[in-house]
């Protein structure tokens, strides 16, 4: 491929990437084996010195992308270099070269019309947190739109990527979003060339809804100047058409039944984050990138279950079959009750047949020794056959009839004799 031009010393020029009224994306190859992506600014620089306006502005604007690198983000290019073309005196920054397809390409055949909920959940924090980075360093993009985010392959992460508005003056950047920008994604105080970090949380919504329905709020119809003014004014005075209605069109026909139904669910949390975002009033916004990302990851959060939320959304089971599932574990968490419960009974059941058995040989054992029932050692004197009972084992023998008579006493369940003929109660454990 010929050159255009040359970039600068060690920076080769491998071609545009993509032209437009912010400037020019080149595709730059460096002497060593490294692809880069190189920004082109279309207004010229001719003295490198800070007494050139544009050259102050450019500069500062620079130093501040500096900033977001000191603590890299995954979700947002690095910076490489910046600096002037040899040849045209062109301000350029150099990114890195991300490989992936940017959100416009995803919405286009062969890919589905519309993302999944689940895709635009990780969509959603991933850009919300690439937002929160660059703000948090003074860093407003005001250019954000969906040939912007980028999928890295690699990684599998969204990227927000082309600072170039970022490093324009205020003038460069009213003029060139008056004749040249996104103005489906722009914020309605940016056709006055304001640009506030509320500015990157509109267009951020603008972003969300699109994959969401496959189209922006308020489509270009073409690029003619009454079509652009048509939809600046929408941007301004237009209430944003019904997000869910949009969905339900236009998601894909060749969805199963049930992931059509579930893809429509959206949750009441991401519709409340982007109709906050899309507030005509910056005001009425999320103030900057970092309150955003807390508003979603906090609806992220609160969603009800969110793996099991997420698992229905994605088509991987019917939700039917989940209910199924938990039912299977109440009922076998039933049966485990009844197995634990008469593992208790049997147990019981042996404690008390051990009891009984001990008792039993305790009694036999006492009669072997030649003790009475209470124990006492019978007298004897000391001629084979002629001991003599005890006193007391006489008058127990005695009053053994008595005994008998007499109504068994509550508690007990059992009835044995000894070899005397005595009866004792066995108390009932």
């Amino acid at each position: 491929m010929a050159k255009v031009f040359t970039i600068t010393e060690g920076l080769e020029n491998m071609g545009a990437i993509r032209t437009g009224g912010q400037g020019s994306v080149y595709k730059g190859k460096r002497m060593a084996p490294v692809m880069t992506a190189v920004k082109l600014l279309p207004t010229p620089i001719y003295t490198e010195n800070k007494d050139d306006r544009n050259f102050r502005d450019f500069q500062n604007e620079v130093d501040k992308l500096k900033k977001v690198n000191e603590n890299p983000s995954p979700h947002v290019v690095k910076i490489l270099n910046s600096g002037l073309t040899e040849s045209g005196s062109l301000p350029f920054i150099e990114m890195e070269y991300i490989e992936g397809p940017d959100l416009e390409d995803l919405l286009r055949p062969p890919h589905n019309p519309v993302f999944t909920i689940r895709e635009v959940m990780k969509l959603a924090e991933q850009l919300a947190a690439a937002l929160a980075h660059c703000h948090r360093v003074g860093v407003k993009h005001g250019d954000i739109k969906s040939n912007n985010v980028k999928f890295n392959t690699e990684t599998g992460n969204y990227m927000l990527l082309d600072f170039g508005l970022a490093v324009m003056s205020d003038e460069q950047r009213r003029s060139s979003l008056r004749n040249a920008g996104a103005v489906e994604f722009m914020a309605p105080e940016q056709y006055d060339g304001k640009m506030l970090l509320e500015s990157d949380v509109y267009s951020y919504g603008v972003v969300l809804y699109e994959v969401l329905t496959g189209t922006v709020p308020f489509p270009l119809m073409n690029r003619n100047e009454s079509s652009r003014n048509m939809v600046m004014l929408a941007h301004l005075e237009k209430q944003v058409p019904d997000l869910g209605g949009l969905r339900s069109v236009r998601i894909p026909e060749d969805w199963p039944e049930d992931k059509k139904a579930h893809e429509q669910q959206i949750p009441e949390w991401l519709l409340a984050v982007i109709d906050r975002c899309l507030e005509k009033q910056p005001e009425r916004r999320f103030a900057d990138g970092m309150e955003l990302h807390e508003a979603v990851c906090s609806g992220i959060e609160a969603s009800n279950n969110t793996e099991r939320y997420l698992e229905v959304l994605s088509g991987y089971k019917t939700e039917n079959e989940l209910l199924l599932g938990e039912l299977k574990k109440y009922r076998s968490l039933e049966k485990l009750k009844w197995v634990f419960g008469i593992m208790v009974l049997i147990l019981l059941a042996l404690s008390i047949f051990g009891v009984n058995a001990l008792l039993g040989d305790y009694r036999q054992g006492n009669s072997g020794t030649g003790k009475d029932s209470t124990g006492v050692q019978a007298t004897s004197t000391g001629i084979p056959g002629t001991e003599k009972p005890a006193a007391d084992t006489v008058k127990r023998a005695g009053s053994a009839v008595k005994r008998d008579s007499v109504k068994k006493k509550p508690g007990t369940v059992n009835l044995q004799k000894t070899k005397d003929g005595i009866v004792n109660d066995v108390p009932y454990f």
